[in-house]
């Protein structure tokens, strides 16, 4: 056996093996022999026909298999000769592949780069402070409140806060906007709906619900809106300014429930003090996940910093995939149309691209810290992996558990995804901590 060694990049190796004829016909004789010892054949007891007969009958079958056992053998002896630390098999180009021939077989592989794994322990992190202000606690108290409110008809003007009936006509340089947009009615005429008054989040049409302060029932109103640059939910009406007539046909104010004994138990509390505490425990958690994740990021992003090494094409073309597949379904579910994916390809794919090289560089610097710190996947990892998986998705865990054990790939991956979490927890954990106010 020839093996030559060609460096294609920096991660991508060629291997070309030769294998001379008689390594071949070894690797020949012994699939024959495999079939010889199951082998059925009219006249001969099993395992006793003559190896030429056997050959002719499963000749197809035997041609395959022998093809396939050349090939391991080259991959095989090469990888133990070279001893190359392969991420991924890139393509196989058997050759001529015959008896009483030598073969030459062509494999392309995507090695681990070779890197010096920068300091890890110390990486700077900055968390806010957990403590919830009293500020903080009235407005959790007044939102619970909120979800609680009725909404009675009012005979004044609108306020912030109120909810409006209205029916609204949009027009673009005196053209309808229904015309833009047929397939989206709702952005050209309704002829009723109902819309915050200066509401913290945008209704159907952005801005509207700024312009409706001070309107009564029945007044009308032009009302100019600038919808953004950016718009996917309506791509033609990106960048455009629309007018848009109004109607009050009804408003209704906001009318919070005392704070007493009847709210106060269907908040699981006994006191308003009860319930305050209740709400500045429940902050104070959401606050350190919110640090804890900050962290995370920030201890992937310390670490790929202090790193500059090539990636494997492989992998990166395998995560850009996985990144935009994830991006497509997210943004499907906000109601973005297919062909605004298909417009915005070429720049969705190179920012995809761009992601996936920062996860794979973050990947191959985890993995180099996980073996360095002996970080392990153990059963209860699994288990709890498994009782998690199967709460989110509503399966028995004990379903799960087969499954995974007979897809191996899988399993492979959700082990992988378990060490790197690791280890970006056990980096969190030996982290620097500096403690900072929130801007504004």
């Amino acid at each position: 056996m020839n093996v030559q060694l060609n460096n294609v990049s920096a991660t991508r190796k060629s291997l070309v093996v030769t294998l001379d004829p008689s390594e071949v016909n070894a690797e020949h004789q012994t699939v024959i022999a495999e079939y010889a010892k199951l082998a059925r054949i009219p006249g001969f007891r099993p395992g006793k026909a003559p190896a030429a007969i056997v050959a002719k009958q499963f000749s197809k079958e035997i041609t395959g298999e022998f093809k396939q056992k050349v090939v391991a053998k080259a991959y095989r002896d090469a990888l133990e000769k070279e001893k190359l630390d392969v991420l991924n098999v890139v393509n196989v180009e058997e050759g001529k592949i015959e008896t009483g021939l030598s073969a030459a077989i062509t494999i392309t592989l995507d090695v681990r780069p070779e890197f010096v794994v920068p300091d890890y322990v110390g990486l700077p992190t900055e968390i806010a402070p957990t403590e919830a202000t009293d500020a903080e606690v009235d407005n959790v108290i007044q939102g619970l409140r909120a979800e609680r409110a009725d909404f009675k008809a009012a005979s004044r003007p609108a306020q912030k806060g109120d909810y409006v009936k209205l029916s609204y006509e949009g027009a673009i340089d005196g053209k309808p906007v229904a015309d833009l947009v047929p397939e989206k009615q709702l952005y050209g005429k309704v002829p009723q709906t109902w819309e915050e008054v200066e509401g913290a989040n945008d209704g159907v049409i952005p801005g509207l619900g700024k312009e409706l302060a001070g309107l009564a029932t029945g007044e009308k109103k032009n009302v100019t809106v600038a919808f953004p640059a950016e718009f996917p939910a309506a791509p033609a009406l990106a960048g455009k300014t629309a007018t848009y007539a109004v109607e009050i046909q009804e408003v209704r104010e906001r009318v919070l429930p005392e704070i007493d004994e009847a709210f106060l138990k269907s908040q699981q509390a006994d006191s308003l003090e009860a319930l305050k505490q209740n709400v500045r425990n429940n902050l104070k958690l959401q606050k350190e996940y919110q640090n804890r994740s900050a962290q995370r990021r920030q201890v992937t992003e310390a670490l790929a910093a202090k790193a500059d090494f090539p990636v494997p094409d492989s992998l990166v073309e395998s995560e850009t995939q996985g990144v935009l597949r994830n991006f497509i379904e997210e943004n499907m579910r906000r109601g973005v149309p297919a062909e605004q994916f298909e417009k915005d390809k070429k720049e969705l794919f190179e920012g995809a691209r761009k992601a996936a090289t920062g996860r794979v560089k973050v990947q191959l610097l985890l993995a180099k810290i996980a073996e360095t710190e002996k970080i392990e996947v153990t059963n209860d990892d699994l288990d709890m992996f498994i009782y998690q998986e199967a709460q989110r998705t509503q399966q028995k865990p004990d379903k799960l558990a087969k499954s995974l054990a007979t897809d191996r790939d899988r399993l492979r991956s959700i082990q992988q995804n378990i060490v790197f979490d690791k280890a970006v927890d056990f980096l969190v954990s030996k982290a620097t901590v500096n403690t900072v106010q929130p801007k504004g």
